[in-house]
């Protein structure tokens, strides 16, 4: 038994580690591709982004390898009669599905922790780049289209001749409570400070206004600094639970739980006064209104904190999911050609699992369900590949 636990579990990891390798390179050239294509980057910021882009590939492509490698393996093994050999032998056929499992659990573990690693280590390195590529991106797209902007700049051109802009018009958008900034210059150059990430705007003979009402000139030379982190916008921001290392859920978990308690506690404040003014109808206005759905959206991010490990362990462990299913498939279907294995097996297991995972998931941010529902693709799949491996042993 020993024997053949080895030399299953020895072309497993034959057929993950290929198949892992080949889906990593295809899944890697499209992810450098749509950063290159969505940030404006040249080839030397995509060549820097490779590392920080290779934990999101893997635990991306980690499951589907699993279960492809699974299937091929279990299918070729079934095609050639081994399984048949095996019960012939006296063997269970869970002797061969153990291997599967034992190395399905362990790639399982990995995968949790490259779902950590990507959302945090990962996905901070890309935008660290990408903010230190500003320079770069912003001339190339000023060149091809004569704009570029962000959350909170954008900047028109008439021309660009080598690093110099050629009749600019930048607007400066600060926040959502002031007017933008409108600066209109003949020339201007835009430099880059690595050291304390700040993008430092040279303007020659500027005008500026506030909103639409004239401010003032400067005829000479006039500069202006803007923090790059300003310019990442809100799809930068950290502070989202998906962006969170599980280490520090714990604590956001309890900020979170403060801030409802004090939004609870001036709701309840506020409330009372106009009760005690008589002003009954502050109590069905706009404002209050707005207030409330504040409370709303703050424990809709309190259920994304909870949810999120359950998210993280669930997307890892459908790895050992996947198998339990592919392998017993593969035994009986005999399916070893790669396109059938694809078409037959892969596609619809992975269709099917990410339909109930996705459901769990979206009843456990709006609190319809506790978080562990986010499991339910898992139990699903464990219970329907637990009750094929009792049928397969049964025959």
């Amino acid at each position: 038994m020993g024997l053949i636990s080895r030399y299953i579990g020895w072309e497993l990891i034959k057929a993950f580690l290929m198949t892992l390798f080949g889906l990593t390179i295809l899944l890697l050239i499209i992810l450098l591709t749509q950063r290159a294509i969505q940030e404006g980057l040249g080839p030397v910021p995509v060549m820097r982004l490779i590392p920080y882009l290779l934990p999101d590939v893997f635990r991306l492509a980690i499951p589907a390898t699993m279960l492809l490698a699974t299937c091929l393996v279990y299918g070729r093994m079934s095609g050639a009669n081994e399984i048949v050999a095996l019960k012939a032998n006296g063997n269970s056929p869970l002797v061969a599905i153990w291997p599967a499992i034992i190395l399905s659990f362990g790639v399982s573990l990995i995968s949790v922790w490259l779902n950590d690693v990507a959302v945090t280590w990962g996905r901070r390195g890309v935008d660290r780049v990408v903010l230190q590529s500003f320079e770069d991106i912003a001339y190339g797209m000023l060149r091809t289209q004569r704009a570029f902007s962000t959350s909170s700049l954008s900047i028109h051109v008439k021309d660009v001749q080598g690093e110099t802009l050629i009749r600019p018009t930048i607007s400066l958008h600060n926040n959502e409570n002031s007017p933008p900034v409108t600066l209109v210059a003949q020339k201007a150059h835009l430099n880059l400070n690595t050291d304390n990430n700040q993008l430092k705007i040279v303007l020659q003979d500027t005008q500026f206004d506030v909103g639409s009402d004239f401010y003032g000139e400067w005829p000479e030379q006039f500069e202006y600094e803007l923090p790059l982190t300003s310019l990442a916008g809100p799809n930068r921001s950290t502070n989202s639970p998906s962006d969170t290392a599980l280490r520090e859920i714990a604590s956001r978990i309890s900020q979170q739980n403060a801030t409802i308690q004090e939004l609870k506690q001036s709701l309840a404040a506020r409330a009372g006064l106009q009760l005690l003014t008589g002003d009954l109808m502050e109590l069905t206005g706009i404002s209050w209104k707005n207030n409330t759905l504040e409370l709303r959206s703050a424990h809709f991010a309190l259920n994304r904190y909870k949810a999120e490990p359950y998210r993280r362990w669930a997307n890892g462990f459908c790895c050992l999911a996947f198998v339990l299913i592919g392998a017993t498939y593969a035994i009986r279907k005999r399916v070893s050609d790669f396109w059938t294995c694809f078409a037959t097996v892969f596609f619809p297991i992975v269709v099917v699992y990410y339909l109930f995972f996705q459901l769990g998931v979206n009843k456990a941010k709006t609190g319809a369900l506790p978080p562990y529902s986010v499991w339910l693709g898992n139990i699903v799949f464990f219970l329907i590949g637990l009750w094929m491996i009792r049928k397969m042993i049964r025959r």
